[in-house]
């Protein structure tokens, strides 16, 4: 039946182009995933195998067939427009992750996510990557409206998305379950409308 209103970002958009290699200001490269590299994988392993990511993920990758297979499945969800998903490298070696979830193209919607591995932390990789992914969301794919959420334990992750200009809307009560149950999550979002962090 015919909509009203028409989609924000055209469907198609994504399926139709090759995922791009985005660069942040600070000179992190955000390219995809490649589940037959060596470095690609340990680096998966890695950041499964890491306490603190396991902390806040829901999700366990103990072998270099689930790590490629994990890497595998972001292709397929780019081409199905519900996900993308980029490795963060700085000089030739991944030390993150960046991620557009929950993608809605016709209402103009994503959720930023992240992870950075143990070696990289506190250096500002995070807030690089989710500013530049954002970017590039708003600028070049047209989204509206950019949500990130993150457990209310997690004060890394306000400092991150405050930095990048997610303003703070309200708490979720009981708004994930991780392994160690319930967690309310804070609600933060950027919209295309408020400029540049």
């Amino acid at each position: 039946m015919p909509r009203l209103v028409a989609p924000i970002v055209p469907p198609g958009s994504l399926a139709t182009a090759p995922q791009p290699e985005l660069t942040s200001p600070g000179g992190l490269l955000l390219r995809t995933w490649r589940p037959d590299d060596d470095g690609d994988v340990a680096a998966v392993l890695a950041a499964f195998a890491d306490p603190e990511i396991q902390r806040w993920g829901v999700r366990d990758i103990s072998t270099a067939e689930e790590a490629s297979a994990w890497m595998r499945q972001w292709h397929a969800a780019w081409v199905a427009e519900s996900d993308a998903c980029w490795a963060v490298v700085r000089d030739g070696v991944v030390v993150a992750r960046v991620a557009l979830r929950r993608l809605n193209l016709t209402d103009g919607l994503g959720e930023v996510t992240y992870w950075v591995l143990p070696d990289a932390r506190g250096q500002g990789v995070a807030s690089a990557a989710a500013a530049e992914l954002s970017r590039w969301a708003f600028d070049d794919l047209g989204l509206h409206r950019l949500e990130l959420c993150h457990s209310v334990h997690n004060p890394g992750s306000c400092g991150v998305a405050r930095t990048v200009g997610f303003a703070l809307e309200g708490t979720l009560s009981d708004g994930m379950l991780h392994v160690d149950g319930w967690h309310d999550m804070h609600l933060h979002a950027r919209l295309a409308t408020d400029g540049t962090a």
